[in-house]
């Protein structure tokens, strides 16, 4: 049985303050500029790609605190150590079976690195494990989010600190690198579509009245992309069906293939094989709101001030990857990923008589690895260039022929 997703109504939400809505309304101003200068509609992908993205306004461009107990999600890096620590286990071996051919520099490249907590933990593993990159390189188009994670290694890992370099684009001068990108697929903006008999439309998005809003328009190029997803899936999709796809995907990849000359790429997000994603009970699509940890459906909803989010296709990410020259090397649930990275035996090596310590620990593994939690609800995926070594994140469980 699937899940089905679970949405709150946004009257419940907590309203924002006076300073708050007036940041908001000027990126509404922003969106309804762009809806006159495209002669009315524009794609919802344009519209989300601006809620989230808009320079100073935007949801992750502005100075709005998004992650922890007082943002509006949590991630895994904000749960515990553990997970940044498990995955430089997973670094430390690329960068151990790289040596062992080239004597080239070896770089960690993350994109929106969030508070710095991930970047820090991955840095403070790879230097016990003596494996430390040349550069850990953070692409990060947000300069509140930069000068967050700056002060973040300043104050946990400062004698790193020189060791990482922000960057706004991919790098020109980078050969070997890991990239690692948590719940970074998810943030990309999506397209909604709608079946209509026998046609596809897209969701579009105008100004009416001074208001936002909506409509699902015919679209043949959206229709195409929806038919190779039926046909390569075997997938049916009634009358009525909505849910999105991600466009974005095969040009970032295609990015990072055309930069890079040996590379492991690693994506870790929420999100189903391409069966799952349009499963018949999957009716409404996983599009999401994010809003002082609770989800809506209403993207309206003060736009620059909540999160707006779509679960990942990862079947359609594995087609896009091979399109591009790269090669699938795994994909496995966040929780056999992190056991397979020595989850248990850093837990063994960190545990203490206290009690409280003990609990914490116990409680921090739980939400990283149950099913109920994160465990099975993220995945992982790698993706390689010119490596062909087995990465023991996948030792324990390889979901790979699901996709």
């Amino acid at each position: 049985m699937v899940e089905p997703l679970i949405k709150s109504d946004n009257r419940t939400l907590v309203e924002p303050d006076d300073e708050a809505k007036k940041r908001s309304r000027l990126l509404v101003q922003c969106i309804k500029e762009e809806c006159e200068q495209a002669g009315g509609w524009i794609r919802f992908s344009a519209f989300m790609n601006t809620a989230l993205y808009q320079p100073g306004l935007g949801y992750y461009s502005g100075g709005l605190q998004k992650f922890g107990e007082r943002g509006d999600f949590i991630t895994a890096p904000e749960v515990s150590p553990l997970f940044g620590q498990c995955l430089a286990g997973q670094v430390a071996e690329v960068f151990q079976n790289i040596r062992e051919i080239s004597d080239e520099k070896l770089f960690v490249i993350e994109f929106g690195a969030g508070s710095g907590v991930l970047a820090v933990d991955v840095l403070l593993q790879l230097e016990q494990l003596d494996a430390l990159p040349e550069k850990y390189l953070i692409l990060e188009l947000s300069a509140e989010l930069q000068n967050r994670q700056q002060e973040t290694i300043k104050h946990k890992a400062p004698h790193l600190y020189q060791r990482v370099q922000w960057l706004q684009q991919l790098p020109d001068n980078v050969s070997n690198a890991v990239v690692i990108a948590n719940e970074v697929l998810d943030a990309m903006p999506v397209e909604c579509f709608r079946i209509s008999g026998e046609k596809t439309e897209a969701l579009m998005v105008a100004v009416e009245d001074e208001k936002l809003v909506c409509r699902y328009l015919a679209d043949d190029n959206l229709a195409d992309a929806i038919s190779t997803i039926k046909q390569r899936s075997e997938i049916e999709l009634a009358d009525g069906y909505r849910s999105e796809l991600n466009p974005a995907i095969t040009g970032w990849l295609a990015a990072l293939e055309s930069r890079l000359q040996r590379a492991v790429i690693l994506l870790i997000d929420y999100g189903y094989n391409e069966k799952e994603y349009y499963h018949p009970d999957r009716s409404e699509g996983t599009l999401m709101c994010y809003y002082r940890h609770k989800a809506h459906g209403d993207f309206f909803w003060w736009p620059g001030l909540q999160d707006i989010t779509a679960f990942v296709n990862f079947t359609d990410v594995a087609y896009s990857a091979l399109d591009c020259g790269l090669e699938m090397a795994g994909y496995t649930t966040q929780a056999a990923f992190l056991l397979a990275n020595g989850l248990s035996d850093l837990h063994a090596s960190q545990v203490t008589d206290e009690v409280q310590q003990q609990v914490k620990l116990s409680q921090q593994i739980k939400t990283l690895t149950l099913p109920s939690e994160m465990g099975d609800r993220f995945k992982v995926m790698a993706l390689t260039k010119n490596y062909d070594k087995l990465l023991k994140g996948f030792s324990m469980l390889d979901l790979s022929n699901r996709l």
